[in-house]
């Protein structure tokens, strides 16, 4: 599995015309590339319910343990919703940080996106897959997703 240097990216973050702004490649990446490790700024649950939720965190925090929510630092809070994404997120509550990994070849100026999940907050119209929701490969014993998934 390749990872891209945190200095040298070939990513840029630029405004969408109907998503706001997200995140892009600048070159090919393969599949299975960790492209993003985002720390993670924890609000607690009282913190959160209190103030967080009437804030513009709001659109760009994650679920996290014990009613918490995190903001994912770096480009994690700017990934863009697709029902067919190309981007896999797997969170590591024990070090506070989420990982991003490409589901598949991306090509250079193509938009990198993640699913939110299936309740959605917002219509999604936009969302260039006819799908409701996306499937990872399925792949044999010992291979790159089924390792990323445990």
């Amino acid at each position: 599995m390749k990872t891209i240097s945190l200095f040298d990216r070939p990513l840029e973050i630029r405004d969408t015309e109907t998503k706001g702004r997200g995140v892009f490649a600048l070159e090919p990446l393969p599949a299975h590339t960790c492209i993003e490790v985002s720390p993670v700024l924890l609000f607690e649950k009282d913190q959160y319910v209190n103030h967080g939720q009437y804030t513009v965190l709001n659109e760009y925090t994650y679920v996290w343990s014990s009613g918490r929510q995190g903001l994912a630092l770096g480009l994690g809070s700017m990934f863009n919703h697709d029902r067919c994404p190309n981007v896999y997120r797997k969170k590591d509550e024990l070090n506070r940080c989420i990982s991003y990994f490409t589901l598949r070849d991306i090509h250079p100026c193509e938009e990198l996106c993640i699913s939110y999940g299936e309740h959605l907050w917002f219509d999604d119209g936009g969302s260039t897959s006819e799908h409701n929701h996306y499937d990872l490969p399925e792949e044999e014993e010992g291979s790159f997703f089924q390792n990323l998934l445990l």
